[in-house]
């Protein structure tokens, strides 16, 4: 079957390379692009909180635009996201300190802009979509942990329906429509789909955990 999030990476790829070239020629280094895909993914949640906000003061046509805009900064923070680890491999200065950097950003960016979509959403009186995005936090750190800990037991774990990839494209296009369209039912949605769906990946992984470790030690 074939791979769809390995065909987009390469178109996606063909389009970056001479911008990642450029960046390599400049000084930049694959540490430095993961601080500032953070950087914007920090200002994404500040363009929430500020949404929020103007929420609060009645202020909406200024908060839909704010929360537009926070979907196009979490896009393009996203895209930093993929030119590191490009840069990395295309200049020889993959590092073990870099992973861990890069996956420990990847970590801070989700929590700090979901923390600020729950903020928001509470803020405006949609209390159970605000659960519905502190959910979505949890299920999203746990997908994670699991291919850690998976990996850490020498056993690959990339399956499930909501990697990162994914979350950032729910999350950032459910901003958009939500600012253009001037209804939370979006965001809000996006953080329900979100919730149920990395949670649901979360328990996928640790079945998968459960057969893989069966099978190695000759139980299945």
């Amino acid at each position: 079957m074939m791979d769809y999030r390995s065909v987009i990476q390469k178109i996606i790829y063909v389009c970056i390379d001479p911008a990642i070239r450029g960046m390599a020629k400049v000084g930049l280094t694959p540490n430095m692009v993961t601080a500032l895909g953070f950087l914007g993914n920090v200002g994404a949640a500040w363009l929430f909180i500020e949404a929020s906000r103007n929420i609060t003061i009645g202020a909406t046509s200024a908060a839909f635009s704010l929360i537009a805009w926070a979907g196009v900064v979490i896009i393009a923070a996203g895209l930093f996201d993929m030119v590191d680890g490009r840069l990395a491999r295309l200049n020889n200065m993959a590092s073990p300190f870099g992973a861990l950097w890069d996956s420990t950003l990847d970590r801070y960016s989700e929590l700090v802009t979901l923390s600020a979509i729950c903020f928001l959403l509470l803020e405006a009186g949609w209390t159970g979509m605000g659960l519905a995005t502190l959910a979505a936090m949890v299920g999203s750190v746990m997908v994670s942990y699991v291919r850690a800990r998976a990996e850490g037991l020498g056993i690959e774990c990339k399956v499930g329906l909501m990697q990162r990839p994914e979350r950032v494209v729910v999350t950032a296009v459910a901003a958009i429509i939500t600012g253009l369209t001037g209804n939370l039912w979006w965001l809000s949605g996006g953080m329900a789909l979100t919730a149920v769906l990395t949670n649901l990946t979360a328990f996928w992984r640790i079945a998968h955990c459960y057969r893989e470790i069966n099978r190695r030690d000759g139980k299945g």
